[in-house]
């Protein structure tokens, strides 16, 4: 039980440390709204992460390999992280133009809402925790029901830990920025969640 949970402690940790959507939607909140609202969106990652892992472990990644559902979701995801860009993006202009409102600052549970939704944009991550489980299972990590568990709630915690650095990094730098270097972080966290919309896209249609 020890060893599955500091297994899935490393998995949720070293997999919510990739830098993608999330990585910087954390950041860039953390800079501009505050240390609540950057660790509420990794509460809202680390929450979805550990749902897909329940979901990856009980097989609901077969269901991905339906064309039409694999396809569907992934054009989903997409669209949701475009549209975060864009409204990121709009956001940096708004600075730049002086023209931001007070009221449009994110709360927690704004950012928790945000990151819930922004991170389950991309369910074919589900195949991805698939795969984890089955090279989990190799390593009989899996072997009965309380060390899945425990796997489970390690890469729930993992993750947790990896945002919880994250914001608390990201919300210390925050002092020293300008309002003009706030408007250049939301320009590079808007064009890169657009990108990775993009990304996405080519990913779905690609393994269609």
């Amino acid at each position: 039980m020890t060893a599955a949970l500091t297994a899935g402690l490393l998995l949720g940790f070293v997999v919510a440390a990739q830098v993608g959507p999330i990585w910087l939607l954390c950041a860039r909140t953390s800079l501009r709204s505050g240390l609540a609202a950057g660790l509420a969106v990794g509460a809202g990652a680390a929450a979805v992460d550990f749902l897909y892992a329940c979901l990856g472990v009980a097989g609901a990644g077969a269901l991905l390999r339906v064309t039409g559902i694999r396809v569907g979701l992934g054009l989903l995801g997409a669209v949701v992280l475009v549209v975060l860009g864009a409204r990121t993006l709009l956001a940096a202009w708004r600075i730049r133009a002086g023209g931001e409102l007070p009221e449009e600052v994110a709360t927690p549970a704004a950012a928790l809402r945000t990151s819930l939704v922004a991170t389950a944009s991309n369910p074919l991550t589900i195949a991805s925790w698939a795969a984890v489980f089955a090279a989990a299972s190799t390593a009989q990590f899996t072997g009965s029901t309380t060390s899945t568990l425990a796997l489970l709630a390690g890469i729930g915690l993992g993750s947790a830990v990896w945002f919880t650095v994250l914001a608390v990094a990201a919300h210390a730098l925050g002092h020293r920025i300008s309002t003009r270097g706030l408007a250049v972080v939301d320009a590079l966290a808007g064009l890169g969640l657009v990108a990775f919309g993009g990304l996405l896209v080519v990913r779905t249609f690609r393994d269609a």
